[in-house]
């Protein structure tokens, strides 16, 4: 029997799921809330807000909806798993206590301390005064994290004491975070490269997806402000089977497992952000209970598996002995921005060139819609991150090359992007 799929979200991320959910066999109606303009071709995009679970509930038993996917990770922190206990209806995504790997900075780094995790040495603390004194006695650069949600503003790198001082006045004092403040960790700077590990994940056992690398900074080489990711390319190649080995067994494997023995089985997708130092090995910066975005875009484009079965089996905990296979080559996405991103910017541009992208390229890219609009009947810019441009290709160079192609032809008053995307990887 045909499966009928809620997803929600509307960014970039939700549009690459969406994109190939819609590819399954298994697949009945395919519902988006609130989805964007790159989703209505695909899916039925529905008014429904994130935050209001009693109403998602209703409309999925209405709608006799198999599954749920939650894309972004604040619906998921806050409990939207737990509303459909009891109702029949399976949900890709983890519970409110499994989420605490992402909801809680504090719970995070004390669960992989007891649990032998890799990651940064740290404290965790409460107190402004007892903030202060560990950062006088250690050497920055220090890395201060608020406990909770902040929308990917809540870590700072402090080169100096001066700079730590300061951000630590801004959390306790001045109140920047609201409640996500109330508690900080402070940790040692890690140095190396930073990868992407995504985890499929049914309660009792995992498979991981192959390693991807985002690339934060607004500017090449690392440079600017942080961003929600500017551009992202999958396998990442100097990842060999030996450090996806360690991986698996010192980060994902002990979390799947304790997490049941607190009774909190983890069903969704884990994904932990890593630093990848040659002498140190994998240590982590941080977990999420969600997929990334942008690495979603180009791992999307190399799934060859239906990923609506396999959202299934998580969700049913038969995921154990899946063979879930990718497509030979590489993938990249290239982020186009609204010139000022992730400050100030302009919307409401008009975009063209979409068409001209498949005709030129065809099956080997794919535009994905993050922050787009229909107005009047034209296609327009809504957000700091409009598209997400991913490209296929044998060689990471050919994907990196086409995904940049495809962003030429694309046009919009203000268009902004990085354009050493996956540059640093072709010359590992």
């Amino acid at each position: 029997m045909p499966v009928n799929v809620l997803v929600l979200g509307s960014g970039g991320r939700e549009h690459a799921l969406v994109w190939k959910l819609s590819q399954s066999p298994l697949l009945g109606d395919l519902f988006c809330a609130p989805g964007n303009p790159g989703m209505t071709g695909l899916a039925k995009c529905i008014s429904l807000l994130l935050d209001d679970h009693a109403g998602i509930l209703s409309f999925a038993q209405k709608n006799d909806i198999g599954l749920v996917v939650v894309g972004p990770e604040l619906p998921l922190v806050n409990g939207l798993a737990d509303a459909f206990a009891g109702s029949g209806i399976a949900v890709f995504g983890p519970t409110e206590n499994a989420a605490r790997l992402e909801g809680s900075k504090v719970f995070a780094k004390d669960f992989m301390r007891e649990l032998r995790v890799p990651t940064a040495p740290f404290i965790t603390t409460n107190n402004y005064d007892e903030a202060l004194k560990f950062v006088r006695s250690k050497n920055c650069p220090l890395v201060i994290k608020v406990d909770g949600l902040a929308g990917g503003k809540g870590a700072i790198i402090c080169p100096s004491y001066q700079q730590a001082k300061r951000t630590l006045d801004q959390i306790f004092n001045q109140n920047k975070y609201n409640d996500a403040g109330k508690r900080v960790v402070i940790e040692e700077c890690l140095y190396g490269q930073e990868v992407s590990f995504h985890a499929f994940c049914d309660g009792s056992s995992f498979i991981l997806m192959p390693c991807s690398q985002d690339h934060k900074s607004i500017s090449e080489g690392g440079r600017g402000l942080n961003t929600g990711g500017m551009g992202a390319i999958a396998p990442v190649p100097w990842v060999d089977a030996k450090l996806i080995g360690k991986v698996s067994e010192k980060v994902v494997q002990p979390i799947i497992t304790n997490m049941v023995k607190l009774h909190w089985p983890y069903v969704g997708c884990l994904y932990p952000g890593l630093m990848i130092d040659k002498l140190a090995g994998p240590q982590v910066l941080e977990f999420n209970c969600r997929f990334g975005d942008p690495e979603t875009q180009p791992l999307m484009m190399l799934l060859d598996s239906d990923l609506l079965e396999i959202m299934l089996a998580c969700a049913h905990n038969e995921l154990r002995g899946m063979d879930i296979d990718w497509k030979p080559g590489f993938s990249a996405c290239v982020v186009l921005a609204s010139k000022g991103y992730p400050e100030t910017y302009e919307t409401g541009k008009v975009i063209t060139g979409l068409s001209e992208v498949e005709k030129v390229f065809g099956d080997n890219v794919e535009v994905f819609h993050a922050g787009t609009k229909i107005e009047d009947g034209i296609l327009k810019t809504e957000g700091g991150r409009v598209l997400g441009v991913t490209g296929h290709g044998l060689t990471l160079e050919e994907a990196i090359n086409r995904a940049y192609g495809a962003c030429e032809l694309i046009k919009f008053d203000n268009k902004y992007m990085r354009r050493d995307i996956g540059r640093e990887s072709l010359e590992n």
